[in-house]
C-alpha cells in the first residue's frame, strides 16, 4: 500500500502546531499565575500578536461570519511548539 508522505507529513506539522501552541497557552498561563513581577517574567509573558478578521461569506441561503482569528506568540509558546515537536518526533 502507498502512503503519500507529503499528506501525512503537512497532517503532522499542523498537529504538532495546534498542540504546540496550547501547551505554550498553558505555560503562559502558569507563569502569569505564579511568577512574582520580574523581568524574567515579563519577558516569558510578552506578546506579539496578528489577527485576521472578521471574514464573511454571505451566500443566498446560508451567511457564514468567522472571525476575528488572533494570534499570540511568546517565547513559552516556542517552547510549547518545540516539546511537542521533540514528543512527535520520537514518538511517530
Amino acid at each position: 500500500m502507498l502512503i503519500d508522505n507529503s499528506r501525512r507529513g503537512m497532517s503532522r506539522v499542523l498537529w504538532v502546531l495546534i498542540l504546540g501552541f496550547f501547551l505554550g497557552g498553558l505555560f503562559t498561563k502558569l507563569c502569569e499565575m505564579f511568577l512574582p513581577d520580574s523581568a524574567a517574567r515579563t519577558f516569558l509573558t510578552t506578546s506579539v500578536s496578528a489577527s485576521v478578521g472578521p471574514l464573511s461569506l454571505d451566500l443566498v441561503a446560508v451567511g457564514l461570519t468567522l472571525g476575528p482569528l488572533s494570534l499570540y506568540l511568546n517565547v513559552l509558546t516556542l517552547v510549547g511548539v518545540f516539546l511537542v515537536a521533540l514528543i512527535a518526533r520520537s514518538w511517530i
